[in-house]
């Protein structure tokens, strides 16, 4: 047995005690700290060998780890910019450094150039819809860019393209052109008044809204017993609703020939066999439309006419908005929502051995496994929700148990040593 042996072992138990005790201090202090993932110090023993009837004690060590992949309570709050992970992955995110690293600290607020930063001072990185859908780079940061959402000025853009769906009154009165009834693609004073009329709003290139009008009127009656049998047709043209007759009872004859002509053609069923695809061309915007009615019926009911086509007028961005994909959209005081970033999500094969760095941020090692990068909800991957809060994971009142258990414990090394102090005094005074 040897004194000055017990003395160092309870030196390494004292020392053991402390390293807990700063880890119990350090959750203590991080308890209200965003995504914070708590500390937990591990104890593995150092034997020595022994013989001889005689006894050498060893010692004690520590290792600290920490619960990365253990999720903390969501808190809602008010702020759309404020994000937290329901499931696994990080946040990508950049320091002011340079470096890219992964955090689930999703406080963020726009800074002054309009980056998302978080408390850290992280700023959050995605991919720019300004190219099209973006594609995730899997095995690296590759395409990121800092999400801004400081959208200055007026956007708009052309209508290219169109839709409508509904249904032809299969017993529609077939119009057959004469001198007093005309169709509506002849663009006459004598229009039919067997006809049926829808309208649809557009924009152009600078933003204006231009309203079309859209006349359906039937030139043919199916018949299966004439030579050849015939088929239910209705002849559709377009016109621009600003160019319509002010005087009369009908908007006709418009002060512009029609803009797209086209004939639908309907089989015994009333689905649509050809026709429904046609372009209109307004020389006055300089633009064109590629209309699609392929999915128009013809059935023995009223006529009805649903449409829309795709542009924006100009308007201001009144904010953004994040959805649980992660897609940012950019919010307009009028039209539809548009997409201008994607945050992606990281992950790697073992989180809880992450290298822990300065302002809760992690960063991938050979113990982790590499970062493999992938958008929300998919590939294993949680989902983004804004105006909430990933909340730290520490148990306070068993931070408080693990404080007490550290401060026994301590003392009671302090006792081992103290008592080896003793011996080696009633050696010394054996001379005596």
């Amino acid at each position: 047995m040897s004194i000055f042996g017990s003395m160092k072992t309870a030196v390494s138990g004292m020392n053991a005690q402390a390293n807990k005790l700063s880890t119990v201090s350090d959750n203590i202090a991080n308890v209200n700290t965003t995504a914070y993932k708590s500390a937990s110090t591990s104890f593995s023993s150092l034997i020595l060998a022994s013989g001889g009837g005689n006894y050498n004690s060893g010692s004690v060590e520590t290792s600290v780890s920490y619960s990365v992949s253990q999720q903390g309570d969501t808190v809602s709050t008010s702020s759309s910019s404020d994000l937290s992970i329901q499931g696994a992955g990080f946040f990508v995110v950049q320091g002011a450094d340079g470096k890219t690293v992964l955090t689930r600290a999703g406080d963020f607020v726009p800074d002054a150039n309009g980056n998302l930063v978080n408390s850290a001072g992280y700023t959050l990185m995605g991919y720019s819809y300004q190219s099209g859908a973006p594609a995730v780079v899997v095995n690296g940061f590759d395409g990121l860019v800092p999400i801004n959402v400081n959208q200055n000025g007026l956007a708009s853009s052309a209508s290219t393209s169109g839709s409508f769906t509904g249904n032809l009154n299969s017993n529609a009165t077939v119009v057959v052109p004469s001198s007093t009834e005309t169709l509506p693609s002849a663009n006459q004073s004598t229009t039919t008044a067997d006809t049926q009329k829808s309208s649809v709003v557009a924009y152009d290139k600078l933003g204006n809204t231009v309203m079309y009008d859209i006349y359906y009127t039937k030139t043919q009656a199916a018949d299966a017993t004439a030579t050849p049998p015939t088929t239910d047709q209705w002849e559709v043209s377009v016109y621009r609703n600003a160019d319509a007759s002010t005087s009369g009872s009908s908007s006709f004859p418009y002060s512009s020939g029609p803009l797209a002509t086209s004939t639908l053609t309907f089989d015994s069923n009333g689905n649509l066999t050809s026709g429904g695809n046609f372009t209109v061309t307004d020389a006055k915007t300089g633009g064109s439309i590629a209309m699609d009615l392929s999915q128009m019926t013809q059935k023995a009911t009223d006529f009805s006419s649903k449409g829309s086509t795709d542009g924006q007028a100009a308007s201001p961005v009144t904010g953004v908005t994040i959805d649980k994909d992660g897609v940012v959209y950019a919010n307009y005081k009028t039209g539809d929502p548009k997409a201008i970033y994607q945050i992606p999500l990281a992950t790697v094969a073992s989180p809880d051995k992450l290298t822990l760095l300065s302002g809760n941020v992690y960063q991938a090692n050979g113990d982790s496994g590499v970062t493999v990068t992938s958008f929300a909800n998919s590939n294993g991957l949680g989902y983004i929700q804004s105006n909430s809060l990933e909340a730290s994971n520490v148990d306070l009142a068993g931070q408080l148990t693990d404080m007490i258990q550290a401060q026994k414990s301590y003392t009671a090394n302090s006792k081992v040593f103290q008592t080896g102090s003793d011996l080696l005094d009633v050696l010394v005074n054996l001379q005596r």
